[in-house]
């Protein structure tokens, strides 16, 4: 018997109906002891192991007012919606501003403090 290549396995498989596909993983179950679904399932779950590596959640906090301190605790303010006093008191202690937002938005804030003359940190 001639050996298929993958082009004519594929080929082969898009004129199957989904009838005829269920037979073939299964005959395929039964001569080699292995789900080939099982297989097509687990590598995303090895590639989601990268999309760990990179967060897609994180925290901004202030690492310093810098010399403004006066507009930074303005935009701490506008970015947490807090008074005066809570946006004071996250500058001065160099706290956390937002946590748990999605990186994109962490740009944006941090972009905004660092024009304000703070230095961020993105965690």
């Amino acid at each position: 018997m001639a050996k298929l290549n993958k082009e004519d396995f594929i080929s082969s498989l898009k004129e199957m109906n989904l009838l005829e596909i269920k037979e073939l993983v299964d005959a395929m179950k039964e001569e080699f002891g292995v789900d080939p679904s099982a297989v097509a399932v687990a590598a995303p779950v090895a590639g989601g192991s990268e999309a760990e590596a990179a967060p897609s959640t994180v925290s901004v906090s202030i690492a310093s007012a810098g010399v403004s301190k006066v507009a930074v605790i303005k935009v701490v303010k506008e970015i947490t919606g807090l008074g005066l006093k809570e946006a004071k008191d996250i500058v001065d202690n160099n706290g956390v501003v937002k946590e748990n937002i999605p990186t994109s938005e962490a740009d944006e804030i941090k972009a905004k403090l660092e024009e304000a003359g703070a230095e961020v940190e993105v965690k």
